[in-house]
């Protein structure tokens, strides 16, 4: 009973999970002892410090949510999607961590027998939407098995749908080298590029545009979130009073208050980041090794950062419009009594330099513009509509802030408030449909969508 105790324990931690999940990748790729040693290590540690750095960040928020409150007399959130994971973890740990277990044996399986070929390879996003299938699953009330091989489906099956959905616009930004889009914002990206297409005729590309020196600082994310926070958290203390935020202070000049406050959430972000790193160095690469010994024409799907060196100007122009976009969808919002979704500088800086690099790919600095600036839009708009079916998850601060996880969740939340389970086990025959219909169609054994 004791030992059996303990295995609970280890399955219940999700650092532990995390770690035996890549202990066995790394065993099956029969790597030597030292090697799955550190490599069971390191998401371990990776993954505390990720918990770590998250409730910097959630600590960090909740100032800036009363200032907001009390002083515009409205509701603040900040979409974040490790703060959102990091609140997540301390209800649906387990949950979370199995999806996501399931969600990536899902992925393979459906590489190896369908034509959606793709392996998605950001760890850390696959990581984000295991948690959002937990929460809005658990929300409609499925619970146990149910709730993990349903949300590990739906994972594993929008880990391969997403990337084929828009690799003709991938090719395009890539110059057709073979990899895939494998970040939950493609969408949006997508949507970028469809948008680009029509406004972009005869504009020349953002590349013919040079930046000057003095704004390269954005490209370094830790620095670019504090200087913006810090302007958001001077606003939202300037707005609520010099008393309201002394409460808070306790006797340290509010003003300076808010200043460090806003220097620790990006310290967080940036804690975040690197428990994320530590995670992916051993648990990608085993799951990468196993899906390139077993399944054939199989192309990578990775993260939206990849993709900055392809167009490094649109990479600034994408954020800044996107940026816009989210001010102004912020004020929108405000103008009409809705939850205020306070634009998150790391969603718009890596989703919005993305959406422009796929807008410039079809339609020059048009649609690098356009596309990024309606991208910013709805990343205003679709965490506003997810807070309401994250189930007790919405009653936080923060919600997730790309654009898939506004899609898939408000979906489900809708479908299953109406229709129950039922709704759910309909999405998920639609999307055993979509995976099985290709191959049916023609006899082909490459990549779908997977040619210029």
């Amino acid at each position: 009973m004791g030992f059996l105790n303990v295995i609970k324990d280890i399955l219940s931690e999700p650092a532990f999970l995390m770690g035996l999940i890549a202990m066995v990748g790394l065993i099956a790729l029969r790597k030597p002892a030292h090697k799955v040693m550190t490599g069971t290590l390191g998401p371990i540690l990776g993954y505390l410090m990720l918990a770590a750095g998250a409730n910097v960040i959630v600590t960090n928020l909740d100032p800036l949510s009363q200032m907001i409150q009390h002083g515009f007399n409205i509701t603040g959130v900040v979409p974040n999607n490790e703060a959102i994971t990091s609140v997540a973890q301390k209800v649906l740990g387990v949950e979370t961590m199995s999806i996501l277990l399931v969600g990536l044996i899902f992925n393979l399986i459906i590489a190896r027998f369908t034509r959606y070929k793709y392996i998605f390879l950001t760890g850390h996003h696959s990581f984000f939407m295991a948690c959002l299938l937990s929460a809005t699953l658990g929300a409609i009330g499925f619970k146990g098995v149910a709730l993990v091989v349903a949300g590990g489906f739906i994972l594993g099956a929008w880990s391969s749908i997403s990337p084929a959905i828009g690799q003709k616009y991938t090719l395009k930004a890539t110059d057709g080298d073979e990899i895939a889009m494998g970040h939950f914002g493609s969408l949006g990206y997508y949507l970028s590029a469809f948008i680009g297409s029509l406004v972009g005729k005869d504009s020349k590309s953002t590349e013919d545009i040079e930046i000057p020196e003095k704004w390269s600082f954005l490209r370094n994310t830790t620095i670019s979130t504090a200087l913006t926070m810090i302007v958001f958290y001077l606003i939202a203390s300037i707005k609520a009073g010099p008393d309201f935020v002394g409460k808070m202070a306790n006797g340290q000049n509010p003003y300076l208050f808010a200043i460090i406050s806003a220097l620790n959430f990006s310290v967080g972000v940036a804690v975040v980041y690197a428990g994320v790193r530590m995670i992916l160095a051993d648990l990608i690469p085993a799951f990468e090794g196993i899906a390139t010994k077993l399944i054939p024409n199989s192309v990578p799907a990775v993260d939206c950062a990849v993709f900055f060196p392809y167009a490094p100007t649109a990479v600034i122009l994408g954020f800044a419009c996107s940026f816009v976009g989210g001010l102004i969808g912020m004020f929108i919002l405000g103008a009409v009594g809705g939850v205020l979704i306070i634009p998150g500088l790391v969603p718009h800086f890596f989703c919005g330099a993305t959406a422009g690099i796929y807008g410039n790919a079809t339609g020059g600095r048009r649609g690098a513009m356009v596309g990024s600036f309606i991208n910013g839009l709805f990343l205003a708009f679709l965490p506003a509509f997810l807070l309401p079916v994250l189930g007790q998850l919405g009653f936080n601060n923060t919600t997730f802030g790309d654009f898939d996880f506004g899609v898939l969740g408000i979906l489900l939340g809708k479908i299953g408030n109406a229709m129950g389970s039922v709704g759910v086990y309909i999405i998920i025959a639609i999307l055993a449909v979509v995976l099985i219909a290709p191959s049916i169609i023609t006899k082909k054994n490459t990549a779908i969508n997977n040619e210029e």
